[in-house]
């Protein structure tokens, strides 16, 4: 009941304050969902070295009597610490997450790490990195590990790429990867192809024809 009063609390002062986005110190940034629900983020950001940045997000709902809807309230905790390192020819970022949803008992982990480099007047590389730690007080196995990493080569003058990932879970322990090009044909047209598990019997292929309209 607590928990559910603070939400309420906060959503009511929503039409007193005006937003505030992560440009400042303070960030605050309500939104009216539908008739009937309400989002709303609330944290600070400390621009140093390691960006950092932390802060809650609340989420509540209410039927046409104003009773709260059963679970649909949310009290997410989060904080994140973010490092970006650019040079003329290349760009670097590290990035720290931590969650936490006080009302369900879960939380995740996640440490990343990015890069991107100009090979040569013709070639670009970008690799990235991911690890994940979650919890959940609910699950038969309450923590988990996850990891993931992927790389990909880009060829800016036609419009070509080609790519490989593999990802890995310490709940099934299971290994996967796939392996994808892509290519633009006009601009707004582009064609996509990738294979999944591609050195198993049960590999799966893809083929998308993705058009983008603008107006």
């Amino acid at each position: 009941m607590t928990k559910i009063k603070i939400v309420c609390f906060v959503f009511a002062l929503l039409p007193l304050a005006n937003p505030v986005f992560a440009d400042d110190l303070v960030i605050w940034s309500p939104v009216k969902v539908s008739n009937r629900s309400y989002k709303t983020t609330v944290g600070f950001r400390l621009p140093m070295e390691w960006e950092t940045s932390a802060g809650a997000d609340f989420a509540l709902a209410s039927n046409k009597s104003g009773a709260p809807l059963p679970a649909s309230g949310q009290a997410m905790l989060w904080g994140k610490l973010q490092k970006v390192s650019v040079t003329p020819a290349s760009r670097a970022q590290q990035d720290v997450t931590l969650q936490v949803d006080t009302l369900r008992g879960s939380g995740a982990l996640m440490l990343s790490r990015s890069r991107s480099w100009i090979l040569s007047d013709s070639l670009d590389m970008q690799t990235t990195r991911a690890v994940s730690f979650g919890y959940n007080a609910v699950d038969a196995r309450q923590a988990t590990v996850s990891a993931s990493q992927a790389v990909k080569l880009i060829y800016p003058w036609t419009g070509t790429s080609i790519s490989a990932g593999s990802s890995i879970s310490d709940v099934s322990g299971d290994f996967s990867s796939t392996v994808a090009v892509s290519q633009n044909i006009l601009p707004n047209l582009g064609l996509n192809a990738s294979v999944s598990d591609p050195l198993s019997t049960g590999r799966t292929g893809n083929v998308n024809l993705n058009y983008q309209l603008r107006w």
